[in-house]
Parts: structure tokens; sequence; C-alpha cells
């Protein structure tokens, strides 16, 4: 295949999900009706966060950070995949697919950070209720929104310089509803297996630690939950965290299937549908499954 010069203005082209399914249509509708869904209780969970002075405490800043990033994150993907099919133009530049590449996976590793810290807050909330104003003071709070962005830009760069310094083919179609690491490399006209290693070991770094922490802070919480007195809090408990980790499971879930996988595990079709996962569902989810049961939140 000849090689493409990415500095002359070439471009992708992104042939989705909207464009393999069967019923495009009814897709595309139900996917413009989740990002409704996802800028309206995104949005009014930060207004409401933001104007309620009650909620200016370090728990619900974490939320109203992880508001924004699911906000912004579908944000990058969403709008131009829907004003795309409709206008039957799916094309996007070479310096377009590399700033869309930055921001999903600075964005996505800012949340899966976020959501670490989150599951450590709500630790020291039950587990250590006594100390909680000490341990997650608004300084250690901030330091947590502040390391998640900057870890997680740090690493997106990185990311993306390196992938998108290989020469790609002219088969330039890329069979994906965005601009990642895994379909891209598949365009690659030159060995990648070496960074395809890399993207393993990184995404293994990146993603587990995180998810340990989860882990080990809800056992610790179910644990202390259990040797609660009261069966009608015990009950809620037990529901409000397995709301949580459902949410928790199906980001991580589909982070892991696309970065930390084989490539030989992937085809198109699945990559798909598991970017629509983490890109639309989670962030429809998640002010949903954090705010419903929040009395402060809901209001009397």
């Amino acid at each position: 295949m000849e090689l493409w010069n990415s500095s002359l203005g070439s471009s992708f082209i992104l042939m989705g999900i909207l464009n393999d399914s069967g019923s495009p249509e009814l897709l595309c509708a139900t996917i413009a009706v989740l990002y409704v869904l996802v800028l309206t209780s995104n949005g009014l969970l930060l207004l409401v966060i933001t104007m309620d002075v009650r909620l200016h405490v370090p728990m619900y800043l974490l939320l109203r950070q992880l508001s924004l990033m699911d906000l912004l994150f579908t944000s990058v993907v969403i709008p131009k995949a829907l004003v795309d099919f409709l206008h039957q133009e799916n094309t996007i530049s070479f310096g377009g697919c590399a700033l869309q590449m930055f921001l999903v996976l600075t964005l996505g590793g800012a949340e899966d950070l976020l959501l670490a810290f989150m599951a450590y807050d709500k630790y020291v909330a039950i587990c250590h209720p006594l100390n909680y104003l000490v341990l997650m003071r608004p300084r250690v709070c901030w330091l947590m929104v502040v390391t998640s962005w900057i870890l997680a830009s740090l690493s997106a760069l990185v990311y993306t310089v390196y992938t998108m310094h290989y020469p790609f083919c002219k088969a330039w179609k890329i069979r994906h509803l965005l601009c990642e690491i895994p379909p891209l490399l598949k365009l690659a006209c030159a060995d990648t297996s070496k960074y395809e290693l890399m993207v393993y070991v990184m995404g293994v770094t990146f993603l587990m630690p995180p998810l340990a922490t989860i882990l080990t802070s809800y056992s610790l919480i179910l644990f202390t939950v259990l040797h609660m007195p009261s069966n009608e809090g015990r009950k809620k408990a037990l529901v409000t965290c397995s709301s949580y980790l459902t949410v928790v499971g199906m980001f991580y879930g589909a982070a892991t299937f696309m970065y930390v996988l084989p490539s030989s595990f992937h085809n198109p079709k699945e990559d798909n549908i598991i970017s629509v996962f983490y890109m639309i569902i989670t962030p429809a989810l998640n002010p949903l499954i954090y705010s419903l049961r929040n009395k402060k939140i809901m209001g009397p």
C-alpha cells in the first residue's frame, strides 16, 4: 500500500457504529437521546453543587469534577458523530484526529483516577467519620483533582504523539466511532508490536492501581456496613455500593477491553459497542447513581 503524508491536509474517515448498524436512524436517535440526558443530568448536577453552599465540601467537589469530566468526555465525540451521520460526511483531519485522541485519553484517564479518589473519599466517610474533615480537607481534595488532570494529560500527550507519528496507509478508513489507539494502529504501515506492548503495559499501570484502590475501599466499606446494627441501614448501604460498583465496573471493564487486551481480541464491531458504553452510557448513569440516592442533592 502507498503511504500518504499527514502533513498535506489528508483526512481519515470514521466508519463508526452508526455506519455499521442495521438500523442507523434508530441508533442515531437513541444516541441523541442519551447525549441529551448526559448534558441535562450532568449540567444540573454541576449547577446544583455550585449554587448550593451546603454542598461546598470535599465529597461534592469530587462529584462536581466527575460531572464535568463526563460532560466534556461525551461532547468530544458524540456531537460530531451525530452531525457527520446526518450530513453523510464522516471525515476528520489528521490534526482533528490527534486532538480528539488527546482529549479522550485525557478525560478518560482523569476519570479513571478520580473514581479511585472518590472511592477513597467514601471509605473515609463511612469507616473513619470522625477523621473525615482532617483526612479529606479541601487542600487534599484539590490535590486529588489536580493530580488526576495532570497525570492524565501527560499520559495522553505521550500516547497521542507516539501514535500519530506512524506512517499510515491509504486505507484510511477507521472502523471506529472515534480516533483511538487500537483502530488507528491497524492502519499503520509499520511494525507496531513494540508499541502495542507499551500500550498494554501502560494500560495495566494506569488502570489497575485505581481499580485495586476502588475494590479495596469498597471491600472495607462493605465489611464496616455488615457490622452495622441497623438492618435498614445495612440494606441501604449495600444497595448504594452495588449501584456504584456497577457503574465503575462498566467504565473499567470497557477501558480494560480497549487498552489492556491484545489487538488479536479486537474487532471493529465489538470495539464500537464497547466505546459506546464508556463514551455515553456510563456518563449518563453516573449523575443518576450518585445523586438520586443523595438527599442533600435531591432536596427535602
